[in-house]
């Protein structure tokens, strides 16, 4: 049995296609009320127009996942430490389905996985899905990130379904930044777009974001060719192209000028934490300082193009 911590949109469209692939799942969320309406309705606010399968269980009961021998947390990042201490069991196999890092930490899930629950094998789950698609069954490919091979291997054989293909690494900080860092890139790109800056601003701004990219995660250990796949590249083009991507929508919002949408956006976090973790390295990050920027009040889309404009000339 397959558990899922976080009845989101995420969490509940990967749900939805484990179960269709024959795997009986138990889909846990915070309020009570909500799960308890989903297990009569068989739908969740959060993924509307998608009905349950039976093989998925809703449930209010954090004790319910306790029979689960891998649980998938898809729990936004800022969040993930506080909710490890609702679930009363660890599981055998815990893999993080949010991108980010622990603002306080300045650490990637794993690492908060780890800390909570030592005697778990953690894992991560990042790469370009937006869940209406997974749902639907379109298909998707995903970086799943395990540190130990054979554990990485069968979590890549329980997880995998018909439409939702995984690919394996054990570069679990390539697969946390990547996923993480992109969407730094995609507020920025939207910012762009959103102040009518066209569109070779967003190409240029999505290169030079992911040489930011690249260059602190390979610092921190990553490996280049992680970066250039899924979990990197891969989420980077699907993030910054599309206003369904919560993160572009902040940054077009931005650019226009308009109230930010109501709707978690990791990026805003990231960034801060990207330059907590850039600064004691000597690594410059022009892209994430703007949108940090920008987010915070401290400057405008007009003043953060132009501070990125003047910069030095260079080389590639």
């Amino acid at each position: 049995m397959i558990g899922v911590a976080g009845a989101g949109a995420f969490g509940t469209a990967l749900a939805v296609t484990l179960a269709r692939a024959g795997r009986d799942v138990r889909l846990w969320g915070r309020d009570a009320a909500v799960m308890a309406a989903a297990e009569r309705t068989r739908h969740l606010p959060r993924l509307p127009g998608v009905t349950l399968p039976e093989a998925v269980r809703p449930t209010g009961a954090a004790d319910d996942l306790a029979a689960c021998e891998t649980l998938i947390l898809a729990i936004p990042m800022q969040r993930l430490a506080e909710a490890l201490g609702d679930l009363t069991s660890a599981p055998r196999h815990a893999v993080a389905a949010c991108k980010g890092v622990d603002l306080a930490r300045l650490r990637g899930p794993t690492a908060i996985l780890r800390e909570a629950w030592p005697g778990t094998v953690p894992a991560i789950l990042s790469g370009p899905s937006f869940a209406a698609d997974i749902a639907r069954g379109l298909p998707t490919a995903l970086s799943l990130g395990c540190e130990d091979p054979d554990a990485g291997r069968a979590l890549q054989a329980t997880l995998s379904t018909p439409t939702l293909r995984l690919y394996c690494t054990t570069d679990v900080t390539g697969v946390e930044l990547g996923g993480a860092l992109k969407n730094v890139v995609a507020i920025a790109c939207g910012a762009a777009i959103g102040a009518g800056l066209g569109e070779s601003a967003r190409a240029a701004l999505m290169t030079r974001g992911m040489a930011e990219i690249m260059r602190l995660a390979e610092a921190m250990g990553a490996r280049r060719e992680t970066l250039m796949g899924l979990s990197g590249l891969g989420d980077l083009a699907l993030t910054c192209a599309s206003p369904t991507s919560r993160n572009f929508a902040l940054g077009l919002a931005l650019g226009r000028g308009e109230a930010a949408p109501e709707a978690t956006t990791e990026g805003t976090a990231t960034a801060t934490a990207a330059l907590g973790l850039a600064r004691p390295r000597g690594i410059d990050l022009p892209v994430t300082r703007a949108v940090d920027d920008l987010v915070a009040g401290r400057t405008n889309v007009e003043d953060a193009m132009r501070t990125l404009l003047d910069r030095d000339l260079k080389d590639e």
